[in-house]
């Protein structure tokens, strides 16, 4: 592995662990500042689909926050990094504790990540964001978030 390719991966990995500060400082700024002005992410929440500045709202990532007491924790876990370029791909698992207002027992789950980034003036942001969950295919749709790596 080259050592710009070092460097890029470094960077990019960088970008998870400002999520998992942000969200455990609750900074909205600082989690949204990962993104591309041309973002489309597909969050846990709906909507479905979040494109551009709704990607990217401060605001609105503070209102999600809102609706939690206490600290807000994103775990990454066996993230896989491909660069080509001004490209680059992640996946792997992303655990997430957090504490839901009136839900005083809390909860913790696993989910799959999948992360589009692109180069733009040196620095790595991300374009495209995925998150999900599994459900159980046995007729209760009911999501699997009680799997754990």
């Amino acid at each position: 592995m080259t050592h710009t390719l070092v460097q890029d991966e470094t960077a990019i990995l960088a970008l998870f662990t400002d999520l998992e500060e942000g969200m455990r400082d609750r900074s909205p700024s600082r989690v949204v500042a990962r993104y591309a002005e041309d973002a489309v992410t597909f969050t846990l929440a709906p909507p479905l689909r979040n494109t551009g500045l709704d990607a990217r709202d401060p605001e609105a990532v503070a209102g999600w926050m809102a609706g939690f007491d206490g600290p807000i924790t994103i775990e990454h876990r066996d993230l896989s990094v491909a660069v080509s370029g001004d490209v680059a791909f992640v996946h792997g698992l992303a655990r997430m504790a957090a504490v839901p207002v009136g839900y005083p027992e809390g909860f913790s789950m696993w989910m799959r990540t999948t992360v589009g980034l692109r180069r733009r003036d040196g620095r790595w942001l991300v374009a495209h964001e995925h998150n999900s969950t599994p459900f159980y295919m046995d007729g209760s749709f009911l999501a699997a978030t009680d799997l754990e790596p």
